[in-house]
């Protein structure tokens, strides 16, 4: 399984559902040295995080599957890039990010 922080749409269950096909079981989660920011694309708005010394973003952290995780990947398009970071927790989780 694989490690997942999401902090924006992927947080909503029927998002959850209509990409992955089920909704996931999740825990609270702090993102550290990163600041939410928003990012324009197709004319709407949607939430992107940022290195951002000092700052914190609140998420949820689930696993899912390697196929799931494709899924999630077409689904963030090109806009955003997944990444490998460490959470407060001290987990290690992909997240995407700008």
């Amino acid at each position: 399984m694989e490690k997942l922080f999401v902090y924006g749409t992927l947080k909503k269950p029927e998002i959850q559902k209509s990409v992955f096909g089920r909704i996931a079981e999740s825990s609270s989660e702090v993102l550290l040295d990163f600041t939410r920011s928003k990012i324009k694309i197709n004319n709407n708005k949607y939430p992107i995080i940022l290195p951002k010394k000092g700052r914190y973003v609140k998420g949820l952290f689930f696993l899912v599957s390697s196929k799931e995780l494709n899924l999630i990947d077409d689904y963030e398009t090109n806009s955003y890039r997944r990444q490998k970071v460490f959470l407060k927790s001290g987990k290690s989780a992909w997240v995407y990010m700008k």
